[in-house]
């Protein structure tokens, strides 16, 4: 029998999605005749036909059916085993590898992590700062060890819905601001503008978790609302200088702008209802840490 070759699995599952062996093809690169005789002889190694040939667009048998889980399962080890053998290669190591939300990396983690250096040795760190689903897809690939990121049940992140395992380790708020007029009040304020104006508002693009959040917590009262999104990032550090400079209200973390608050740099710019408590959660890795991370989790957890 010819050995099973991992890209068929690829040809496969593209076969499954469009169900049409032209358009199958083209999305692999190759001719038609080529990728027909490859489909053929991954259910060759099978052992049973997996496509109805018989049916437009062409559909799954009912062991194709089964097979897809499998085809999508054995990828996704693949995928993973050069982030285990490196684990496994870096079991004994005193590296830890945290991907952090740009917010948090500024603000809450430095902090964090002296608190927890006074009560545990700890060694070397090693920190990427990135969008939320950047950071979660380095866990869910093994290539970072720990996630620290805000989290709200409203709006439960991929880390969440795979239920890798997390602890609360802070909590922090999200707050809409405006910079102040002369008076001291909100330039822009979440009341709509007596005249009809639109509230103008600073937003996050959709990449960033707090869009996510956002729509989710608050998404049915500022669909009620007139509003204007004049500029939007990925970035809460972007939106507080914005905020800052008076172009609109951005919702920002309390950890940000609390000294810009304090100073009275930046006020709230709406009512209570308008703030989203959250948690600052970090998340670790499924698979085992070594013992550098392992202990460092259980310094965590006896902290929390």
């Amino acid at each position: 029998m010819t050995p099973m070759n991992l890209s068929w699995l690829d040809d496969f599952l593209a076969l499954a999605a469009s169900g049409n062996f032209s358009r199958a093809a083209d999305e692999r690169h190759m001719t038609q005749p080529a990728f027909s005789r490859r489909i053929r002889a991954l259910e060759e190694w099978v052992g049973t036909e997996l496509f109805d040939r018989s049916r437009q667009p062409t559909q799954l048998t009912e062991a194709g059916e089964w097979f897809r889980g499998t085809a999508e399962d054995l990828l996704a080890r693949v995928a993973r085993v050069p982030a285990e053998a490196r684990a496994v290669a870096e079991s004994s190591a005193a590296t830890l590898r945290f991907a952090a939300t740009h917010a948090l990396s500024f603000t809450f983690l430095p902090g964090w992590l002296r608190t927890l250096e006074s009560r545990h040795a700890m060694g070397s760190v090693r920190l990427v700062s990135d969008v939320l689903q950047r950071c979660e897809a380095m866990l869910l690939h093994g290539e970072v060890q720990f996630v620290l990121s805000h989290a709200h049940p409203q709006a439960p992140g991929a880390l969440q819905a795979q239920g890798y395992p997390s602890l609360r380790v802070g909590d922090d708020r999200l707050v809409p601001v405006s910079a102040p007029d002369a008076s001291g009040h909100a330039r822009h304020s979440l009341v709509a503008d007596a005249v009809g104006r639109p509230v103008t508002l600073l937003s996050y693009s959709p990449e960033a978790g707090m869009d996510r959040l956002l729509h989710e917590v608050l998404g049915p009262a500022l669909a009620r609302l007139p509003t204007q999104s004049v500029f939007a990032t990925q970035l809460s550090s972007v939106l507080r200088t914005m905020a800052l400079d008076g172009r609109g209200i951005a919702w920002l973390p309390q950890s940000l702008i609390a000294e810009d608050v304090a100073a009275g740099r930046l006020v709230e710019a709406g009512p209570r209802e308008w703030c989203i408590p959250m948690e600052v959660r970090l998340h670790r890795d499924r698979a085992p840490l070594g013992k550098a991370g392992e202990d460092f989790w259980t310094a965590v957890c006896a902290a929390a």
